[in-house]
Order: structure tokens, then sequence, then C-alpha cells
């Protein structure tokens, strides 16, 4: 049972050289990627609050339609003779609860995609909590 160890072939300087800057490039692609990831999940996650703020806007302006036709209503109930309508509910009331529940809708939807927008961040917090976090001995001056 012999054991031959071999040595290693030797490596010139300029392998090692390209072999780092290979690697150096490699990871540098790789933080672009994860940067660009993150940068379009929180793109998608303000496209998500603008859409909510926008159909948010969109109640409230139907709620304000149907806010109109509730003063108009109720401005002819009272120039109206009493006891001439024959329903138990004045059209006016009608239309007041339908725009109160509109109102309650858009103030909801409005306070969702607010939220929403409040927790999208400005940059990417993984890839600077990475970079930030990594020990970089070889950019401070031995002693």
């Amino acid at each position: 049972m012999s054991m031959d160890v071999e040595d290693p072939p030797a490596q010139t300087a300029s392998a090692l050289v390209t072999g780092i800057l290979s690697d150096l490039q490699s990871l540098v692609e790789q933080q672009l990627l994860l940067t660009r990831r993150e940068l379009e999940a929180e793109l998608r996650q303000r496209a998500m609050a603008a859409a909510i703020l926008a159909i948010a806007l969109a109640v409230f302006f139907i709620d304000a339609i149907f806010a109109c036709l509730t003063l108009v209503h109720l401005l002819h109930w009272l120039s109206a003779v009493p006891g001439t309508d024959p329903a138990s509910l004045p059209l006016w009331a009608c239309h007041a609860v339908i725009a109160g529940t509109l109102f309650g809708v858009g103030g909801l939807l409005s306070v969702v995609g607010r939220n929403r927008l409040r927790t999208t961040t400005y940059q990417p917090e993984r890839t600077v909590n990475t970079i930030s976090q990594e020990p970089v001995p070889w950019t401070t001056v031995p002693k």
C-alpha cells in the first residue's frame, strides 16, 4: 500500500488573478440580480397600492354623484306637498344610504392603499443590509 502524494499543479499568477476576477465578476452579477429582483418586488407592491388608491378614488367619485342626487331629491321632497309620496322611505333617504355606504367603502380602500404605500421602501433593504454587514478587510491598511 503505497501513499503517493502528488503535488497540485503549480498555477501561474495570471491564472490566479483571472480566477479571482472571474469570481468577483460572478459575485457582482449575483448582487445586481438580487438588487433587481428586490426592486421589482417593491415596484409591484407600489403598483398594487396605487391600484387600490385609484379604486378608492373611483368609489369616491361615484359617491359624490349619489350625494348630489341625494340633495336634489331632498330639495324635491322638501318642496312637495305633504303626504304625496306613497313610499315609506323618501327617495332622498335611499340615495343617502347608498352614498353613505359608498363613502365607507371608499374610506376603507383609502386606508388600505395608504397603509400598503407606507410599507414600501425606497431602497432595496436586503441588498443594503448585505452590503453593510459584509466585512471588507482588504480595504483597510494593515498597521
